[in-house]
Parts: structure tokens; sequence; C-alpha cells
């Protein structure tokens, strides 16, 4: 009896393999027969993936954080201490914050644990 329930399940998991396979479509995006749900790709011996997109767009450096990007990695005893403090926030990753943005400000968080810079943006 046991290996009735077992050949069960070995048909019904072929059955569903089967059926992810037939819905795996070649379009490059979702199409008007996916209503405009994302399509996935099958790739032989891993999981289904979502197909690419189209690139994200770049969010203009408005606060200058790209000339902090070398922090990240670092102990945030390293980050230097700007000559404008309403420019700059630098903040825990578990820290509240409060909720403004402000394009012009750069945000420097840092792993609360390690001290480690794991993240610079603008806002």
């Amino acid at each position: 009896m046991a290996q009735a329930g077992l050949k069960t399940r070995l048909a019904l998991a072929g059955t569903v393999i089967l059926a992810l396979c037939g819905c795996a479509g070649d379009s490059d995006g979702p199409s008007a027969s996916s209503g405009g749900l994302p399509v996935f790709r099958v790739v032989p011996g891993s999981l289904l993936l979502p197909a690419p997109g189209p690139p994200r767009p770049r969010l203009p450096d408005t606060c200058g954080a790209a000339a902090l990007a070398g922090l990240v990695g670092r102990p945030r005893t390293q980050i230097p201490v700007p000559v404008d403090l309403s420019r700059r926030r630098v903040a825990c990753t578990a820290c509240p914050v409060s909720p403004d943005v402000k394009l012009d400000r750069v945000n420097i968080l840092f792993d609360a644990r390690t001290g480690i810079v794991t993240k610079i943006t603008c806002g």
C-alpha cells in the first residue's frame, strides 16, 4: 500500500513538472496571452527564473553619494565629518530615522552589530 501512495505522488509530481514546462514561453516579456503576468523561462538543472526585464533607469546623483561609495564595507569610524551636517545622515540599518526626503542629503547606513557601512544613498 505504501508503494501505491509513492507511485501516486511521483505521477502527480511528474504532471506538475510537465505543466510548468508547458507554461514556459520564449517571449522577452509579458504578452497579451499572459495577461500582463511575468513570463518565466526554464533553465536546465535549476529553478524557474523570471525572464530578464528592461534595465532600471539610474537616478541622478543629487547628493554626491558616488564620491563616498568607497566607504561601503569599511568601519563607520572612517566616515569623514562633513562641513555641512544638514546634508548628511548617518544611521544604523536597524535605527529609526525620520521619513523626510532631501535629495541633496547623503544617507550613510551601517550595520548596527558590526559597525560596517552597508549602503550609501541620496535622500
